[in-house]
């Protein structure tokens, strides 16, 4: 539908005005023989009820419709139109082309997003923060983030059950094409290398806080966070069979040697397990580190305090 004719200043030409609506063309469409315009979306309805020009009865198809002419549009442009939010208060007038922009900048304009004053850095429709209540508002805000990390958890556990699909396929068929195996290491290669990149670097503060030999529940807490993370359930069950000193490769295996290897501890790139006072050290990440302080795929390593 057009603009309310009375919302410009001055006359406006009788080609501006849509003969369907009776107001200023908006998003104005021409016809191909006639060169009638007409407000968009007044054209496409009466089309769908009948196929003539509503001013000489030509015939017209939908398909036939094209955009108004430049010289059309310019003359649109140049006139003068008051405000969406006139009637809050706005006494601005400004050109047609501009109405769009000023309207999402507008001071009146009652939904203009607003950053709440109290604190709580929520921005809130304007006419709403009358009734904003910050510990209310961010409750549920809370909650609707939940439900999304919720609908997430499942989407990523549905493609995680197609991914391991495809690699059972994949290692059911490895008798009958010798280029299969390396496929499926390649594919799996990659997916631990994006994993990995996904969690954050830790800085170790104290190495005497490693726990070389980890009871049951603080390695199933750490399992359960790997699984949390994100972590390939096949890569969950190495690493956590890697994070008791018995698994642990020569330069780590006993309190004598990693006595004496504690000054190359530093060079490790860990990555936090998040939630939990434990890293990773993958071979991935430890490309320079000698290989007697490394295992394949990687390592789990538990700490009772001293990560960042």
């Amino acid at each position: 539908m057009g603009f309310d004719l009375n919302r410009f200043q001055g006359a406006v030409d009788e080609e501006l005005i849509c003969p369907i609506c009776s107001g200023v063309l908006e998003n104005p469409i021409q016809l191909p023989d006639c060169e009638h315009a007409f407000c968009r979306d007044c054209i496409v309805q009466w089309l769908s009820r009948r196929r003539t020009c509503p001013v000489d009865r030509l015939h017209v198809s939908p398909d036939d419709l094209k955009p108004a002419s430049r010289i059309l549009n310019n003359l649109l442009c140049r006139l003068n139109i008051e405000c969406d939010y006139s009637s809050f208060g706005c006494k601005s007038y400004l050109k047609l082309d501009q109405l769009p922009n000023h309207c999402n900048e507008c001071d009146f304009n009652p939904e203009k997003p607003s950053p709440c004053e109290h604190g709580c850095g929520l921005t809130i429709p304007k006419d709403q923060l009358k009734d904003h209540n910050c510990v209310r508002d961010m409750r549920s805000m809370v909650v609707k983030l939940k439900e999304q990390l919720n609908l997430l958890t499942v989407q990523y556990r549905e493609v995680r059950r197609e991914v391991d699909k495809l690699k059972d396929c994949c290692r059911s068929i490895q008798s009958v094409n010798p280029n299969i195996p390396a496929i499926v290491e390649s594919f799996e290669q990659d997916e631990i290398e994006r994993w990995v990149q996904t969690l954050p670097r830790a800085r170790i503060k104290r190495w005497g806080g490693m726990m070389s030999t980890p009871d049951s529940p603080s390695q199933e807490a750490v399992r359960k966070a790997l699984i949390d993370s994100g972590c390939p359930i096949h890569l969950v069950t190495e690493l956590m069979e890697n994070s008791h000193e018995r698994r642990w490769p020569p330069g780590l295996s006993t309190l004598e040697i990693r006595a004496r290897n504690r000054f190359t501890y530093n060079n490790f790139v860990c990555r936090k397990i998040p939630g939990r006072q434990a890293v990773v050290v993958m071979s991935c990440d430890n490309t320079r580190m000698n290989p007697d302080m490394l295992l394949e795929p990687g390592l789990v390593m538990i700490f009772a305090h001293g990560i960042e």
